[in-house]
């Protein structure tokens, strides 16, 4: 069974996760039979460790890892890998973990970005005197 792991920086304001958890909500209500969990990387939790453990409890043999960063930050190209190397060795070889690339750096992404942004100046525009 797939499962999919949305993998978010963390921030120390709470409020500063309610996209990425409105994101895991409609992904859960579009794919109810694929199990979903959340993760950060710092100063929020679960940690990656705890969501694949329970992603891995719930039956989930290959894992997609979507990275919620708009680039290929850093964090994306250095910190990652390594968790995913910890997570392999962690459960060994019956578990496939998919690395996606970063969500930002996705077409769609970028399309919804920039209709969004255009919006806004629009909306905007219609209110300026």
């Amino acid at each position: 069974m797939d499962g999919m792991l949305l993998f978010a920086h963390g921030a120390r304001d709470p409020a500063w996760a309610s996209p990425f958890k409105e994101l895991a909500a409609r992904l859960a209500l579009s794919r109810p039979a694929m199990p979903m969990a959340l993760a950060f990387l710092e100063l929020m939790e679960p940690g990656i460790e705890t969501a694949a453990d329970s992603l891995v409890a719930q039956g989930c043999r290959r894992i997609h890892i979507v990275p919620l960063f708009l680039g290929a930050s850093g964090h994306v190209r250095r910190d990652i890998p390594p968790l995913i190397e910890r997570l392999r060795e962690r459960h060994g070889d019956g578990i496939e973990w998919l690395l996606h690339p970063a969500i930002g750096e996705q077409d769609g992404v970028i399309n919804a970005m920039a209709a969004a942004s255009l919006a806004m100046a629009e909306a905007a525009g219609a209110k300026a005197p």
